[in-house]
């Protein structure tokens, strides 16, 4: 359930109007028509920028209460999705996510609840997402659902063990309204993509008895083996259950034969699915074009590319960039190069992926000036690196001493957003505090804490050790004060059958 506006459209614009007297006196006193309502945008960037610098909450809900802005589902999920995207700190969020939800008549969305909890787990502040989702469970429960289960066990399984992970996945049988093979099914699916194929295997065996599995559970089994020997075995035993495959069962066998090199069984499978009228995708193509790469045969695999259209079937993004990773494998930049241009020419956009294919090579071959500017063509063309863009270029920047390069890397972070600041910081203090570059370690520690992010234990004791050489006291006690505001905050429950009274959810640590 959501609520649902309580004033039209006139009467919102009155109330933003009314409640920022300066708005007022400008339409009062300026000649000509009214000026224009503020946009959806300017109202998301007005409550982002609010919450980002509140610093209690008394501050924080009377910043909203005079900006005017109406907090509707719409605008919540975006400020929660900037806050997301910006790395903002997520203590923030959840005291701006906890004051709009605690309005009267007010009911969270599925994709608030969602994204709240993301921002909570990637910062590791497991308790406080279960005092959430017990909050959510009591107040509209309909709104914790299988995308949510997948959510907190994605961030829970990164950092702990299959057992702990799976004590949490039993935890929610009291929180969903149903608790069943669709929960299951996204359990396996964490299992493949923070674990390994072993472990979701084991774990599969161990439940299936309480779960009926079907044909989602045997997609995401069968996706991901680099045996093929293991993927036969699943898809033998998801007919032996009378679980029909489609194009998504057969495109895992196709996948896992080119991945182990075995191309004419996956051209075999492809013929195959073609008796059964299961049409090959854009990602049976996919496969078959990285599978050649794997084999040596990169242009072969670039036919595949207009091979597929006499069937129907166009190449995105993904199929792209498996042809351009061939190439950059064989070391051949300008055919890889073409085929960026030939994506371009056909209206897609190459993404992080892409040029992680040419950054990869440039970083082995240690070479600084195409790397530095491909990033600029990157940014240019709007595509905010990765992380792995960011490790590529940060590690090249430090190999090769250039302070400069890496602040500008770590300033487009800061202010665009991107990238991971424990993984970037660690190598970029290193650098800094080889060349003397305390100021700028200083400012940028500051930057990432107001980030809601932790520095290492190891980038903290260096600096602190060459601050001291400089007699920077007051500077030390200031960054010492910024690191005691983070605490431990991996936990998990003790047990696996718990009560759901928050007096009783003490937990472990990992």
């Amino acid at each position: 359930m959501t609520l649902k506006p309580l004033f039209s459209s006139q009467s919102l614009q009155f109330r933003y109007v009314s409640e920022n007297p300066s708005l007022f006196l400008y339409r009062l006193f300026c000649s000509g028509s009214s000026a224009p309502a503020p946009t959806p945008n300017d109202a998301v960037e007005t409550v982002f920028r609010i919450v980002s610098s509140s610093t209690c909450s008394k501050d924080l809900k009377q910043s909203l209460k005079s900006s005017g802005v109406f907090l509707s589902n719409d605008l919540i999920d975006k400020v929660l999705k900037r806050i997301r995207f910006s790395h903002a700190n997520p203590l923030q969020a959840l005291e701006f996510f906890n004051y709009t939800g605690n309005r009267k008549g007010f009911y969270h969305t599925e994709l608030s609840l969602d994204t709240m909890l993301y921002i909570l787990g990637r910062s590791r502040m497991f308790n406080k997402i279960w005092d959430l989702l017990i909050d959510a469970k009591h107040k509209d429960r309909n709104i914790i659902t299988t995308r949510t289960v997948m959510v907190v066990l994605a961030r829970i399984a990164k950092v702990c063990s299959v057992r702990q992970t799976v004590e949490s996945f039993r935890k929610f049988k009291k929180l969903v309204p149903e608790f069943d093979t669709n929960c299951f099914n996204a359990l396996l699916r964490t299992m493949c993509q923070e674990k390994s194929m072993t472990d979701a295997r084991n774990v599969y065996h161990n439940l299936k008895h309480k779960f009926r599995p079907n044909l989602q559970t045997f997609n995401i089994l069968l996706s991901g083996w680099k045996s093929s020997e293991e993927a036969e075995g699943f898809f033998e035993e998801m007919r032996e259950m009378g679980v029909k495959p489609d194009v998504v069962s057969y495109n895992c066998l196709v996948d896992v034969y080119c991945k182990g090199r075995e191309m004419e069984k996956a051209f075999k499978m492809v013929e195959k699915m073609r008796e059964e009228e299961i049409i090959p995708d854009v990602f049976t193509y996919t496969s078959i074009i990285g599978g050649l790469g794997l084999a040596g045969q990169p242009d072969k695999a670039r036919n595949v590319l207009k091979e597929m259209k006499e069937y129907g079937c166009y190449p995105d993004v993904a199929a792209y960039n498996a042809a351009i990773r061939n190439f950059c494998i064989a070391k051949r930049l300008g055919d890889a190069y073409s085929l960026m241009d030939e994506m371009v020419s056909k209206g897609l956009t190459p993404n992080a992926t892409t040029y992680n294919l040419f950054f990869r090579v440039f970083f082995w071959s240690n070479n600084l000036q195409n790397s530095w500017n491909l990033y600029r063509r990157m940014m240019d063309t709007g595509c905010l690196p990765n992380t792995q863009s960011c490790m590529f270029l940060i590690k090249l920047f430090r190999r090769q001493e250039k302070v400069e390069m890496a602040l500008q890397l770590w300033n487009d972070m800061v202010q665009k957003g991107f990238g991971s600041y424990i993984l970037v910081s660690d190598v970029l203090f290193d650098l800094l505090c080889d060349e003397g570059r305390l100021v700028e370690a200083e400012r940028c520690f500051l930057q990432m804490v107001e980030k809601g992010h932790k520095p290492s234990n190891v980038s903290f004791r260096r600096i602190k050790v060459l601050m001291e050489l400089a007699n920077k006291h007051e500077a030390i006690q200031n960054l010492s004060q910024k690191m005691a505001l983070f605490g431990t905050s991996i936990s998990l429950p003790e047990s696996r059958d718990i009560s759901m009274d928050k007096s009783h959810l003490d937990l472990v640590p990992c």
